[in-house]
């Protein structure tokens, strides 16, 4: 029976980072608990990380078969990505070889804006068929939903931002082998 499972984060998380510097195994904590939760419990898990460098997105990184990588169009986030990038080769050397990088997502696209075009044009010609061909653009519907409570999809299923996550949707659906019939 299919389901969804979800664990979603908590101010109390914030304080997790400096409980587990002193603890044993402290980068391979989410590794050793999701091997010991039900085995063939979920096909997919997903685990939202902050966009830094820290423990938990270390043990992230580590019990992951592969990542998405949300991309702003923007030019900072360009160097992120180079750091994210090095830090991947990092973490396959030493814990992880098997991590991939399932794929790039540019997001907060504005066509308008030159810069957003050249950020585009050249994470594609860098990192090729890696970066997804769905956009997520910039959308004031998208930007409104949180305010009412509700994730863009309920909050206006129609609107250009979430036609743009459906379509990424299938993207990442169509690059995992074994799900590709839900696409």
């Amino acid at each position: 029976i299919p389901r969804l499972d979800l664990v979603p984060a908590t101010v109390d998380l914030s304080g997790a980072e400096v409980e587990m510097v002193a603890m044993d195994d402290r980068t391979h904590r989410l590794d050793i608990a999701l091997d010991a939760a039900v085995p063939g419990q979920w096909d997919i898990c997903l685990i939202d990380c902050p966009p830094s460098l820290g423990l938990l997105t270390l043990n992230a990184l580590i019990a992951a078969d592969s990542i998405l990588v949300p991309l702003q169009c923007e030019f900072f986030a360009l160097e992120g990505l180079s750091q994210l990038l090095q830090t991947v080769e990092r973490i396959r050397a030493r814990f992880n070889p098997g991590l991939a990088i399932l794929g790039v997502a540019l997001t907060m696209y504005d066509r308008r804006n030159r810069l957003t075009e050249q950020v585009s044009a050249d994470v594609r010609e860098c990192l090729g068929g890696v970066v997804f061909s769905s956009v997520i653009p910039r959308n004031v519907r998208l930007s409104g939903a949180p305010s009412h409570g509700l994730p863009a999809l309920v909050y206006d299923q129609k609107c250009s931002g979430s036609v743009a996550y459906i379509n990424l949707a299938r993207e990442v659906i169509a690059r995992l082998p074994s799900l590709r019939q839900a696409a």
